[in-house]
């Protein structure tokens, strides 16, 4: 623990108590260095090789997710993924979703038109695929509360019913460990618990590719970038790269080392020490006569009813969310029981 600590002590010194991650995770001073030196490199017009940034993002996201470095896509955003993938469906496929999930993930499937689209309550999912199921879209981690899908017992659905699953991991990707070699689609905007700057996303499919089709192809997706990049590609990457969209390359420079921290780090023990202050917030609103969402196992604790006082407590150096009326609060890595106790004093 203390080699955990003097490494996150290290990296980050906020000038808040920050318990915000689940909107926008910091970035740790390693970070920070190497996009300043990516911009002043650009500046001085002798720009770093941020396509070997890129490159290192991958392989790291990879290891992070425990799936080879050949299923991963670079991009910018869970919408764009969601999109591909509800272009892939055939006409009046049923895509089974849980309700008021993240709109980046379900909203393309409605937006197709001609999918049979049906939200279910997140603790029914599993038990909701039927034969009809040709794909379930969940957040491992709901957004709003901080709920958990029950992942194993979706698995089993999905392979009892023979349809796939598309796993927006944002909300824990970084935090949770998650066995998602099995999963068919992983996504992921890596500026929250990975603690990338925006413009960074990754894309997990199958070895097969997942029968998907690479709408937005570019000369990126190239097998050969960059002799891919006049008139109609000739060969797209055969690995999951054809997904790739056109990188932001100094958002790649500075997430490299984020999520080599995280390596660092190592998930397992992120988890415990985010649970830990998690579930210390939740024995003190207890003492508050609080009651959270249920949501055990959780970095996110979701407290109805008071989400109004998220304007009193960030003008008080707190930094917390108002969603859909609850007051969200996630823990993370560079949060410490102070900061929960600090928290719990302006609650009470």
């Amino acid at each position: 623990m203390q080699s955990f600590d003097r490494l996150v002590r290290a990296e980050f010194r906020p000038e808040t108590v920050y318990l915000n991650t689940a909107t926008l995770g910091l970035l740790p001073a390693r970070s920070v260095a190497a996009l300043r030196d990516a911009v002043a490199s650009v500046a001085a017009g002798q720009p770093s090789d941020m396509f070997a940034d890129v490159e290192a993002s991958r392989a790291a996201f990879a290891r992070i997710a425990g799936v080879p470095v050949s299923r991963v896509a670079v991009g910018a955003s869970v919408a764009v993924y969601s999109g591909v993938i509800a272009a892939s469906l055939p006409p009046g496929a049923e895509v089974l979703t849980a309700e008021d999930d993240f709109s980046s993930l379900v909203n393309p499937f409605h937006v197709r038109g001609d999918l049979k689209v049906r939200a279910v309550p997140l603790e029914r999912i599993a038990e909701s695929v039927t034969a009809d199921t040709a794909l379930v879209a969940v957040s491992a981690v709901q957004s709003a509360d901080g709920r958990l899908v029950d992942l194993p017992a979706l698995r089993a659905a999905a392979r009892e019913h023979g349809a796939r699953i598309f796993l927006d991991a944002s909300q824990s990707a970084g935090w949770l460990p998650l066995a998602v070699a099995d999963v068919d689609y992983v996504a992921v905007v890596a500026y929250k618990w990975v603690l990338c700057p925006r413009g960074v996303a990754f894309l997990v499919v199958p070895e097969d590719l997942g029968g998907l089709t690479p709408l937005f192809a570019g000369w990126a997706a190239g097998e050969h970038p960059w002799q891919s990049t006049y008139g109609p590609v000739q060969e797209l990457a055969r690995s999951a790269r054809r997904f790739d969209e056109s990188p932001a390359l100094l958002s790649y420079a500075a997430a490299r080392h984020s999520l080599a921290l995280i390596e660092e780090l190592g998930v397992d023990a992120v988890h415990a020490h985010d649970l830990a202050l998690a579930d210390r917030f939740r024995a003190g609103l207890a003492t508050l006569g609080h009651e959270p969402v249920p949501a055990p196992g959780s970095a996110i604790v979701s407290v109805p009813g008071l989400g109004r006082r998220q304007g009193e407590l960030s003008r008080a150096g707190i930094q917390v969310a108002d969603r859909a009326g609850n007051l969200r609060v996630a823990f993370h890595l560079y949060n410490t029981e102070a900061d929960v106790d600090r928290l719990l004093d302006a609650l009470g």
